[in-house]
């Protein structure tokens, strides 16, 4: 195990990545972390990552981290709920990760889109930013929402936004409404046309 004290999560998630690389799991680091790396950092003491895996697989992924010696809960969600199951692991110094087993609405194809980051002599895969910021509109909070804005705000131009527009919709139309609101904000809504009776630059509401 790595961690060696408390407030290393970030110890503990390449342990967890450790486990699924040698199943060969896709997955991709979400949450605080993600935050960080997309330019909307804040501090967390947990780490968090979403697998290529649905919520019938939890039981072999639970196992498996129990007998790479970790401490694990299975936990499956409701019918509905956004995550249908996590697995959560624990440590004696009270460091956490949770492993979503998906998240509804996340394109299957997020997996390729990641973004691979050294980390303590290893490398983590980190969710692309489309994709994080799609998510945490869908999450809804306050946190989620502020998140997703300093993620845009982070760098405009260089946002593909047409894939997170798409990446959206997936997740329903309250989330491509707020979606639509966010990029508005920053001068990346849609253009309506003249021939529409609308001026060039209105956003879509």
């Amino acid at each position: 195990m790595r961690a060696r004290g408390p407030g290393e999560s970030a110890k503990l998630l390449l342990d967890v990545v450790e486990v699924l690389a040698a199943r060969s799991i896709d997955y991709a680091v979400i949450g605080a972390l993600a935050a960080s790396l997309h330019g909307a950092g804040r501090a967390s003491l947990d780490a968090d990552l979403v697998v290529s895996a649905g919520v019938m697989e939890g039981t072999r992924i639970d196992e498996a981290l129990k007998r790479a010696g970790l401490t694990t809960e299975l936990r499956r969600g409701d019918l509905g709920d956004a995550i249908p199951g996590l697995v959560r692991v624990n440590d004696s110094f009270g460091n956490q990760v949770d492993v979503l087993l998906g998240i509804r609405g996340l394109d299957p194809k997020a997996f390729s889109r990641t973004v691979e980051v050294p980390f303590e002599g290893a490398r983590l895969r980190f969710v692309g930013r489309e994709d994080f910021i799609a998510m945490k509109v869908a999450a809804g909070g306050p946190i989620d929402l502020l998140d997703a804005e300093n993620a845009i705000a982070a760098d405009p131009k260089s946002l593909d936004v047409e894939l997170v527009r798409n990446l959206g919709l997936r997740f329903g139309a309250s989330t491509s409404a707020s979606l639509e609101r966010m990029l508005g904000d920053r001068g990346l809504g849609r253009r309506r046309s003249h021939d529409q009776g609308y001026g060039v630059d209105d956003d879509l509401e």
